[in-house]
């Protein structure tokens, strides 16, 4: 006997923050800066973006949309030669929706240095073969830090509902 669909349900896998994390590394090479040697700050948004869209992968196991990215603070300028590393993962996972957050630290030609550059704050989706919103794992937090990211990250996520409210009834 065929069962009607109910809505997308919750999977009860539960996953950890460390679980999703990301690390990737790029070098600031020439055609990735402006006339004052430092990196465009589309570059930075393209690799925060595919940092974070893993990690949030990695979190529901399968595909994943960008629904924003916010609180992108750029900190400190990133040069030319400097080896950027963006660490990613995920702080809260709601019904379909997950926020990543982005920390990039840069490091200096001679690899002695290395300074916060920026951090970002994504969500993403994660969606089926018909590209429709699908449920992702609970987010099972594991410590202090973990607990206190995703009580952040509940704070920014009331912020954006009520600022996507905002925005659609104007």
């Amino acid at each position: 006997m065929a069962r009607a669909a109910a809505g997308p349900r919750r999977t009860e896998r539960k996953r950890t923050p460390r679980a999703s994390r990301v690390e990737t590394v790029q070098l600031v090479l020439p055609g990735l800066t402006n006339v004052h040697g430092t990196i465009f700050g589309g570059i930075m948004m393209q690799w925060i973006d595919i940092a974070a869209g893993i990690s949030a992968a990695r979190h529901c196991g399968g595909p994943v949309v960008t629904a924003s990215m916010d609180r992108l603070h750029f900190l400190e300028p990133v040069q030319l030669g400097e080896v950027v590393t963006l660490q990613a993962q995920v702080n809260f996972a709601g019904t379909t929706s997950m926020e990543v957050g982005v920390r990039v630290l840069a490091e200096d030609r001679n690899m002695m240095n290395r300074h916060k550059a920026l951090r970002a704050f994504l969500t993403f989706v994660a969606v089926d073969e018909n590209g429709r919103p699908r449920p992702v794992p609970p987010l099972s937090l594991e410590t202090a830090e973990d607990r206190r990211r995703n009580a952040d990250a509940r704070a920014r996520r009331a912020v954006r509902l009520r600022e996507a409210r905002a925005m659609k009834s104007k």
